[in-house]
C-alpha cells in the first residue's frame, strides 16, 4: 500500500507509515525491556554474590586489564556516536553518509570483539582463569575468584553475543543502505536498529566498572 503522493509505503496491517513507525519502536522498546530484564538478573546475582564475597571479586578484578576495557568502552561510545549519525543520514536522504557511518559502526564494533575475543579471553585463558576450562589461579579466596570469574566470562559472553548479532543488523542494513533503500520517508529500520546498538553500548558502560574497577588499584 502506499501514499500516491508520496514514497511511504507501509505494510498492509497499518493505516499509514506513522503508525507502523509507531507500532516498530514500541516493538523494539518492548524488546529492550525483556533484555533489561535479563540482564538485570545476571547484576542482581553478581552484586548479591560481590557482597558477600568482596575479597575475592576484589582479586579477581585486579588481575583484569583495566585499561583494554577502557580503551573498548572508548571505542563502543564512539560507535555510538557513528550510530547517531547513521540514523541522521538516513532521515536526510544522504546515501553516502548513511553508508559511511554504517561502516564506521561495524568496523568499531568489530574491533571491540576483537579485543574482548583474542587480546582479553585468550590471554585470561592462557593465564588460567577460565573457569570448568582452564582455572589454575593459587592465591587466596580461590573459589570466589573463580566464582568471579564465572560472572565475568557469563556476562561479557552474552554482551558480545549481543555484539556480533548487532553486527550482522548493521550489515544488512548496510547493503540496502547502499542500493538506495532508505531516505527521509523511509528510516525506521535504520532508527530501531540505532535503539538496539545504544542499548549494547549502554550495557557496557555499566559492565566496565562493575568488573574491572572493583576496589580501586592504586
Amino acid at each position: 500500500m502506499a501514499d500516491h503522493h508520496s514514497s511511504v509505503t507501509w505494510s498492509h496491517q497499518f493505516e499509514d507509515a506513522g503508525q507502523q513507525h509507531e507500532a516498530a519502536s514500541l516493538g523494539m522498546w518492548v524488546f529492550l525491556a525483556t533484555e533489561v530484564m535479563f540482564f538485570g538478573g545476571l547484576f542482581c546475582g553478581y552484586t548479591i554474590y560481590r557482597n558477600q564475597y568482596v575479597a575475592g571479586f576484589v582479586a579477581g578484578s585486579h588481575e583484569l586489564n583495566a585499561v583494554i576495557g577502557a580503551i573498548n568502552t572508548a571505542v563502543l561510545i564512539c560507535s555510538s556516536l557513528s550510530m547517531a549519525l547513521a540514523v541522521r543520514a538516513a532521515q536526510l536522504g544522504k546515501r553516502i553518509s548513511l553508508v559511511s557511518c554504517l561502516i564506521v559502526t561495524i568496523l568499531l564494533g568489530l574491533t571491540f570483539i576483537f579485543v574482548k575475543l583474542y587480546l582479553e579471553w585468550w590471554h585470561d585463558y592462557q593465564h588460567g582463569f577460565a573457569p570448568a576450562l582452564n582455572f589454575t589461579f593459587a592465591g587466596p579466596n580461590t573459589r570466589s575468584v573463580e566464582l568471579f570469574f564465572c560472572f565475568y566470562f557469563l556476562m561479557t559472553g552474552v554482551h558480545a553475543l549481543h555484539m556480533i548479532v548487532g553486527v550482522g543488523v548493521l550489515s544488512v542494513l548496510t547493503v540496502k543502505a547502499w542500493k538506495g533503500r532508505y531516505g527521509p520517508d523511509h528510516f525506521n529500520s535504520v532508527e530501531i536498529a540505532g535503539l538496539y546498538w545504544h542499548f549494547i553500548d549502554i550495557i557496557w558502560i555499566f559492565l566496565f566498572p562493575l568488573l574491572y574497577l572493583i576496589g580501586g588499584r592504586y
